[in-house]
């Protein structure tokens, strides 16, 4: 019988993780769920995900695709998401096994994606690991002001990570939004296309500048005109950051 491509919806908590992609000398996302799927199915298994996350950064929706055989347990998905879910370990999470085309494909089927990051500003131990903490509350309607300068298609070179093989720093960016949740935390929404490599860290890290140390919310063009990462803010910590959704024409 011929392999069948499969689709699974997963999530994550990053932070024991250095990333998604497997690496030669560290943990990462994809190794435990490759272990986890050769246990379970019994033959070698390689998955392609939509994207990378970096060191420390969560995902509360991300798919990634595989082939195999569909026979036995693959042919009950409840099952099946059961038994993977009991071998992962529990800080990552599967919630739906899809059957696609054999072409479908995780990473370049994707539509947009989506990310939000996470700041309060109350000194809380236990949501540390899920946001970042900040003293000070920054003028979120001016950084709402400089967001407007980062929709549209445009060259977001200043905002990549130094030194990355990617074949463009084009990017479309529908959505950047910063909002307030219950009255203590804020959130920014930003949704692309697709993302460089530390790139909305760098957007947030920018977005400070501006709320916080006076810059105008022009400042926000000055930097993407610049495409020069030493005049962007610094990054900002990974475990506030989460991949929220990523979308794809057939599902």
């Amino acid at each position: 019988m011929d392999k069948k491509r499969f689709f699974l919806e997963i999530a994550y908590f990053g932070q024991a993780y250095h990333g998604w992609q497997v690496q030669n000398n560290a943990i990462s996302v994809q190794e435990v769920l490759n272990g986890a799927l050769e246990t379970l199915l019994r033959d070698p298994i390689e998955t392609t995900g939509a994207g990378r996350t970096d060191t420390g950064v969560h995902a509360k929706q991300l798919y990634v695709h595989f082939d195999a055989v569909p026979v036995g347990i693959l042919a009950k998905p409840e099952r099946f998401i059961h038994s993977l879910n009991a071998l992962l370990p529990f800080d990552v999470a599967v919630k739906r096994l899809i059957e696609v085309a054999d072409d479908a494909h995780a990473r370049f089927d994707a539509t947009h994606r989506s990310y939000e990051y996470h700041l309060h500003f109350h000194k809380d131990p236990f949501i540390y690991p899920y946001s970042c903490f900040m003293r000070d509350r920054p003028d979120v309607d001016k950084m709402n002001e400089a967001a407007r300068f980062l929709l549209g298609r445009q060259d977001f070179e200043c905002f990549s990570k130094s030194h990355t093989q990617v074949f463009t720093n084009i990017c479309d960016i529908r959505r950047a939004e910063w909002l307030w949740h219950n009255e203590q935390d804020l959130v920014f929404h930003i949704t692309a296309d697709r993302f460089l490599r530390n790139m909305v860290r760098a957007i947030v890290g920018t977005s400070l500048e501006i709320g916080l140390k006076g810059k105008p919310a022009s400042f926000m063009q000055e930097v993407i005109e610049s495409k020069s990462r030493g005049k962007a803010g610094v990054s900002v910590p990974a475990h506030g950051l989460y991949l929220t959704e990523v979308a794809y024409p057939y599902i």
